[in-house]
């Protein structure tokens, strides 16, 4: 499915009709990720890499107990294999011109999703002339990341998921 705005569109996507896509703000997983467990993990368990703790149900920033089992985050591990969830490609002359400004915008909404979201990071940075193209572990923040480029600039932003899968491309252009 491809999800398309311009800088002359609002915030709502839409279809490739002109059509407002119902629900584009929100993408659910219908499949299984493999790099998440189906079974719960025993409590505390601690990322040896990032020092990530699982508790209660989810990974987080919160200190681990010493004794605390140890199992590589989804995160750490999608890292490791280097098997991204989200591709973000940033390209253009408003990119070549304000490379900077817009990699600080970048790296501060990476790092703030991060520390709310412990498995949200990003993987690897592509430099080339012509633009960037960012790795991530988590769909949602390749989207946000997008979106938020997106917010502050306008441009063109497309969209490209397939149904099925837990991964996503953001395009953003201007």
């Amino acid at each position: 499915m491809l999800i398309a705005m311009s800088k002359h569109s609002k915030a709502t996507p839409q279809h490739p009709s002109g059509a407002p896509v119902r629900g584009a703000g929100v993408i659910t997983e219908r499949e299984h990720d493999p790099y998440r467990t189906d079974q719960k993990l025993p409590e505390p368990t601690a990322c040896p890499e990032c020092h990530a703790s699982y508790q209660d149900g989810r990974w987080g920033w919160a200190s681990a107990p010493k004794f605390a089992n140890k199992e590589l985050c989804p995160a750490c591990r999608r890292i490791r294999d280097r098997f991204p969830a989200g591709w973000v490609t940033i390209e253009g002359e408003f990119f070549r011109e304000h490379r900077d400004e817009l990699m600080q915008l970048v790296n501060h909404h990476a790092e703030h999703a991060k520390k709310e979201h412990a498995l949200q990071r990003i993987i690897d940075v592509e430099n080339s002339d012509d633009g960037v193209v960012l790795t991530t572990t988590d769909m949602h923040l390749a989207r946000g990341i997008a979106q938020a480029l997106y917010n502050a600039y306008r441009g063109d932003l497309h969209f490209r998921y397939n149904e099925g899968q837990t991964l996503l491309r953001a395009y953003w252009k201007r």
